[in-house]
């Protein structure tokens, strides 16, 4: 796969003037062959407005990849269908599973998807649900579940299924999408709550692949602890990653590390970063 990604939606901007932040994430996949991906729709406060500023036309998009159920990465969704009519969109059977955040006082807050099932499909939204590794374009694939095999990468612990915090939410339907370039694998993440390197091996093992060009979007690093940031550093050295353009849930403090680590790969992918593979 040639073609181009593009960063509509993410917590800040780049040098584009006009374009607006948010907490959340998205981008845009435009292969040189075949109709543009929609990876993930933000919250929806700015991905229509930033998509006309980048003069992009998101009424061409073939079909939009939802990495999982949380309200910053599926929100855009019902304005996307509004506007630009009915898309089939490919996403884990958990995406309406309800989900909250609970603080460590007590206090908690929806973070599930803001829109029904039944409501998105009356506005032409065509569900294709999938627990698997699979194509959805040539050159392009989603990573399905992902196995989580490392022992570092424990997960958000503020995640769970219910308000009281008595149900852990260990987020399975988090997924990745997979582009086979000519310059080598390219990752993208949504917020990768399944671990970066857990998401890399299972790459490999479904693929065979190793050589990772790039890996771009939210790695969930601004969650972790010391010991999962530094085991994590040091697999990506093994793992020989090109390019990193972290964004969204990575946060400041793990930005600066990765920075700092990888002076020659790193990038903040904020709206309007593009990479052309």
């Amino acid at each position: 796969m040639n073609g181009r990604i593009t960063i509509l939606c993410e917590n800040s901007v780049g040098p584009l003037s006009g374009t607006l932040g948010e907490h959340g994430f998205a981008a845009l996949i435009e292969p040189s062959d075949g109709k543009p991906i929609l990876f993930d729709t933000g919250q929806g406060l700015t991905l229509l407005h930033n998509a006309r500023r980048m003069n992009k036309d998101l009424s061409t998009v073939g079909q939009v990849v939802l990495s999982h159920g949380h309200y910053d990465h599926t929100g855009g969704l019902k304005s996307l269908l509004e506007e630009c009519g009915p898309k089939r969109v490919s996403c884990h059977p958990s995406l309406f599973t309800p989900r909250y955040r609970v603080k460590d006082n007590g206090e908690w807050y929806p973070i599930t998807i803001p829109s029904s099932c039944e409501e998105l499909e009356a506005l032409g939204a065509f569900f294709e649900f999938s627990t698997e590794f699979r194509a959805i374009a040539p050159g392009i694939y989603m990573t399905g579940e992902v196995p989580r095999v490392t022992d570092f990468e424990t997960g958000d612990q503020g995640l769970y299924r219910d308000s009281d915090g008595r149900e852990r939410d260990m987020t399975p339907d988090d997924q990745s999408l997979l582009l086979d370039t000519e310059r080598g694998v390219v990752l993208i993440l949504g917020c990768c709550h399944a671990g970066l390197i857990n998401t890399l091996e299972h790459v490999a093992v479904m693929t065979g692949r190793r050589d990772i060009f790039a890996v771009i979007g939210g790695t969930h690093l601004g969650f972790c602890g010391l010991e999962q940031m530094n085991r994590t550093v040091a697999a990506l050295r093994d793992w020989g990653v090109k390019k990193m353009a972290a964004s969204h849930c990575t946060g400041f403090a793990a930005s600066l590390r990765l920075a700092r680590e990888f002076p020659k790969g790193f990038q903040a992918a904020m709206v309007g970063y593009t990479l052309e593979v």
